[in-house]
């Protein structure tokens, strides 16, 4: 994660941030606290669903794909695509943001 801080604490730091703007934010599933990957379910609904997956990078900052491809699908086909992930890395986390009207701001750059 960026700057060294490990998984854990980054996610609980996103959770936390989500709370503080009344987006509703899950820690679906838990991985290495230290240096486990994260998936990125980001909900929006009728818009469809996300999964970024994180990526590493030259810097400290932190980078995403769009594990899901470049448009929005359905909650099944994310949930499918994490399933499968899950199975190549046992060790990364999950955390599902359900943000309906698009508050939420990534950490990092989507490349």
């Amino acid at each position: 994660m960026a700057m060294g801080i490990t998984t854990g604490i980054w996610v609980s730091a996103q959770v936390r941030i989500c709370d503080r703007a009344f987006i509703p934010a899950t820690v679906v599933r838990r991985g290495d606290p230290d240096a486990g990957t994260v998936l990125l379910k980001l909900n929006r609904f009728e818009q469809g669903v996300t999964v970024y997956a994180q990526t590493t990078s030259s810097g400290d900052e932190p980078t995403w794909s769009r594990g899901t491809g470049p448009t929005p699908v359905s909650e099944a086909e994310a949930d499918a695509y994490i399933e499968r992930q899950v199975k190549y890395d046992p060790d990364v986390w999950v955390l599902e943001i359900e943000d309906r009207r698009g508050q939420y701001k990534m950490d990092g750059k989507v490349v």
